[in-house]
């Protein structure tokens, strides 16, 4: 994304399924029959919620699904995808509520599709996960529990993913991240956006602040390649707590 006008280089693409073509690619990729079909928000991919139509000789398993197109800059980086994907099994094998990842006709994770948009060809990642319900945080009411809740979470997440294990691991590893904890700093390029107010002025005391006290103790953190933003590819269905 630039940084002077904001506006998506022709290298990244956010997907524009319509709700129609999303079915089509679920039918076909994942050979489910979609009976509703709604958008669900999201930064740079395309969420939809899923619900199926179960087979007449079948009462079990899961009818609402979350499908994920992932954006095309992130589509070239299929290792990275995987891992996320990975990274749902194992978390939820350690027992956190997370989504399942539901494989492809191919018995694959992922499945590369490939659009014409007039112009070009553009390549996508698709997964399909099993839905969540749930609130988004920003429509509960903050409280000191919460926030402890949020960090206890974190925190078990952390010391449970140190034993995650996956020969692509390093996929997770991103210097220029913007989405990277230690690089609060590459958010100054982005203040354009919030004009001259008062809370420009608060987050640039917050940048300010993290260069000053936190940069210069960087090397005494421990390093892992998680990040909040990969997380949420990885657990999350709809952005929702």
């Amino acid at each position: 994304m630039s940084s002077g006008d904001g506006q998506q280089s022709q290298a990244f693409a956010k997907p524009t399924f319509s709700e129609a073509q999303a079915c089509a690619l679920v039918e076909s990729v994942f050979g489910l029959k979609v009976s509703k079909i709604q958008p669900l928000p999201s930064y740079d991919d395309q969420n939809f919620h899923i619900c199926i139509s179960r087979a007449k000789d079948t009462t079990d398993g899961p009818t609402e699904y979350v499908l994920k197109v992932s954006n095309t800059e992130s589509s070239k980086t299929p290792d990275l995808i995987e891992v996320q994907s990975h990274i749902i099994l194992f978390l939820r094998a350690a027992g956190f509520p997370t989504a399942s990842v539901c494989r492809t006709k191919a018995d694959n994770v992922t499945s590369l599709v490939s659009v014409d948009s007039g112009s070009e060809v553009r390549s996508y990642l698709v997964r399909l996960l099993t839905y969540l319900p749930g609130r988004p945080i920003a429509e509960i009411p903050i409280s000191p529990q919460l926030l402890y809740e949020i960090g206890r979470l974190a925190a078990k997440l952390d010391k449970t993913l140190e034993k995650f294990q996956h020969p692509k691991l390093s996929s997770l590893h991103r210097e220029n991240f913007i989405w990277n904890l230690k690089n609060v700093p590459l958010l100054e390029k982005y203040l354009y956006a919030l004009g001259q107010n008062r809370n420009r002025e608060m987050i640039e005391q917050v940048i300010q602040l993290f260069k000053d006290e936190v940069m210069t103790k960087l090397h005494h953190f421990r390093e892992y390649g998680w990040n909040f933003h990969q997380l949420e590819n990885c657990c999350d269905t709809g952005e929702r707590m």
